[in-house]
């Protein structure tokens, strides 16, 4: 029985061979398909290759670039010669990208195309020393680069070709040794507190947790699915490489990110996995469409909604719904059901997931009026991405489900999650300190607080260091209260602040494409961002969304006080991490003044910005911040 990614290669090679597609790719507005023999050809020759190039199994090869068969190959070619790979993140800036190189100890690197060859050159002299070679595979403007070190891919192929030809058998031999227990990636951790760890998973871990969620949720070598999150990612990997060498579905991978939500319409996939941020992007799109449709729509989308949600809360409840809302519903799904999930390339779905963080239970709310099967799945890098899911037929929004077939779940003392697997990693790569702390006495101490409902679902409620007791006692959850706000298709990030403080208050993000087009509807100038944000109309339609967020919440934990940030928390600012997660602590440092002028008296904060135009050139912006305060607050 296949126990490594290679060696579930050779095994659905050998079961489909040139029969089957393996991956499909859209390049030039056409659909390329790779058979699983030529996937496996590419494979083999790029592992001899890097073999010949001096690879061995205490090194690891760093993949830099969006979802492209390249991508794959080159991990399963790492593994095939029992080295192992890791992922960074294509948007990841020079200093992140050294330190993830320099931790893993990476000898080769493979980008995909100029941009990422320039970012290399740029810290070639952090790396020189160690890094042998960096392998490009889009050679779009890289003729004129003469860079010794720098490799095309086909000619690392080529290589390949030639040591096979000396060493034949070798690859089959070694793949035969590779071991369930070798590191098959190193993957980073969120970073939410500082510097991303790296997680050693090994195929062991994800093996396990591929066939445990295939055993509850199915897929057929007939299922599309599309790769377009980043396969940096733990999420993706449990998607694109656990589930699809075990299934043989064929991955399909857009032709560049700002399509992949036309090429989802196109492919029209069975499954689909996405963060929260994807599903949430989703609802605002169908929300804005509704804004600037005619009245007449808008009334007949508002009947229609109205009877999704009742059919979602009958089903929620696990009650038969009445003859006439089922006559209700299959109207409101023929007239405006069916087109919103075309549009939105979900027609087909069989089962959606949302992970990585926590999905605003609106949302959740919002897809099961429609009629797609969403469901919750609760895990981490560590735990290989999976260990709690909600199975069809029984899910409840506000829980993530219940463990998987394998896997215990326990919640110690102090509120926090344990789990136990086969999918558990076996530590953070040379960070003894860090893995003691996470595994202790056979559990994995996730660092999430969360308890067991009646049913026994898992309901998280937060980061464990980020559970708040207000001044009442009362205990809340800041992410709770920001995924409710982030429901509006005009709020894109929200930070919520209590804890301590006499009151909870909020900063939040616009987004500006949705907000701009509500102001240009509106017929409100403005120039920027920051000018766009400071409108009074701005406020006001934020305060709509901050105040119904406000009426299901206890009086403890209502939003009191609120501003408008100036700027879009961002990654390369450490203000967020590459999947979006919030670094509360240093958001909280580094806006101290603007969360302690929300807790002072006054109603606006003068701020001075510092910016860098492209062109190299700074300048000091000075801003105006108002604090909106809620009735009844002071």
């Amino acid at each position: 029985m296949a126990e490594t990614f290679p060696q579930l290669l050779l095994e659905r090679t050998e079961e489909f061979g040139d029969s089957h597609d393996a991956l499909r790719e859209k390049y030039h507005g056409v659909w390329q398909s790779i058979s699983w023999a030529k996937f496996e050809e590419h494979v083999r020759h790029f592992c001899q290759g890097l073999v010949s190039l001096g690879l061995t199994p205490e090194h690891t090869v760093a993949i830099i670039g969006d979802n492209r068969p390249e991508w794959i190959y080159t991990e399963l070619a790492a593994q095939a010669a029992r080295a192992k790979s890791i992922g960074i993140y294509q948007d990841a800036v020079v200093k992140e990208m050294v330190y993830i190189i320099h931790h893993a100890k990476v000898k080769f690197i493979v980008v995909e195309d100029q941009e990422q060859v320039d970012k290399v050159l740029e810290m070639w002299d952090d790396l020189k020393d160690t890094v042998h070679k960096v392998i490009y595979y889009d050679p779009k403007g890289l003729r004129t680069y003469t860079e010794e070190f720098l490799m095309f891919f086909e000619d690392v192929e080529a290589l390949g070709v030639e040591f096979e030809r000396e060493n034949p058998g070798w690859y089959q031999r070694t793949i035969s040794d590779g071991q369930a227990d070798d590191v098959a990636i190193l993957s980073t951790t969120s970073g939410t507190t500082g510097l991303p760890k790296l997680a050693m998973i090994s195929h062991r871990n994800l093996v396990s947790m591929g066939h445990n969620l295939l055993a509850l949720d199915p897929l057929s070598p007939e299922d599309r699915f599309v790769s377009f999150l980043p396969l940096a990612w733990i999420g993706e990997q449990m998607m694109s490489f656990a589930c699809f060498l075990q299934s043989g579905f064929p991955l399909h991978f857009p032709e560049s990110p700002e399509t992949a939500q036309a090429n989802i319409r196109e492919i029209g996939p069975q499954s689909m996995f996405s963060p929260p941020r994807i599903w949430e992007n989703l609802v605002s799109q169908v929300l804005v469409k509704m804004e600037d449709s005619t009245r007449l729509k808008q009334a007949i989308y508002k009947w229609a909604i109205d009877v999704g949600y009742e059919m979602a809360d009958v089903r929620f409840r696990k009650e038969n719904p009445s003859g006439s809302l089922k006559l209700k519903y299959n109207l409101a799904n023929w007239m405006i059901f069916q087109e919103i999930k075309d549009h939105l390339g979900l027609r087909h779905l069989k089962r959606a997931y949302t992970g990585g963080a926590a999905l605003g239970p609106d949302v959740f709310r919002f897809f099961h009026a429609l009629g797609v099967n969403l469901k919750q799945i609760y895990g981490q890098t560590e735990a290989s991405g999976i260990s709690v899911l909600h199975r069809d037929g029984d899910v409840k929004f506000q829980t993530v489900g219940t463990p998987v077939p394998g896997t215990e779940v326990k919640i110690a003392e102090s509120g926090e999650i344990l789990l136990k697997s086969d999918s558990i990693f076996s530590g953070y790569y040379g960070n003894e300190e860090a893995t003691a702390e996470t595994l202790q006495n056979g559990w994995m101490h996730s660092g999430d607080a969360g308890y067991f409902d009646e049913d026994g679902h898992l309901i998280v409620i937060d980061r464990a260091k980020d559970v708040m007791t207000l001044h009442d006692g009362t205990k809340f959850s800041p992410q709770f209260i920001e995924n409710k706000l982030k429901f509006s298709p005009h709020v894109k990030e929200a930070v919520v602040f209590g804890g301590d403080w006499p009151f909870v208050a909020a900063m939040i993000n616009i987004d500006m494409a949705n907000t701009g087009k509500w102001a240009e509807n509106h017929q409100i100038a403005y120039t920027t961002y920051t000018d766009l944000a400071q409108k009074d109309e701005v406020y006001a339609l934020v305060r709509e969304q901050v105040e119904t967020a406000n009426s299901d919440l206890p009086e403890a934990a209502r939003i009191r006080r609120f501003l408008l940030l100036h700027k879009e928390l961002d990654a390369d600012d450490a203000e967020l991490t590459r999947t979006r997660k919030v670094r509360r602590k240093f958001v909280a440092q580094r806006y101290d003044d603007i969360i302690s002028a929300l807790y002072s008296q006054n109603d606006y904060l003068d701020i001075e910005s510092a910016i860098t135009y492209q062109d190299g050139r700074s300048a000091v912006i000075k801003t105006r911040l108002k604090i909106e305060t809620l009735n009844g607050s002071q």
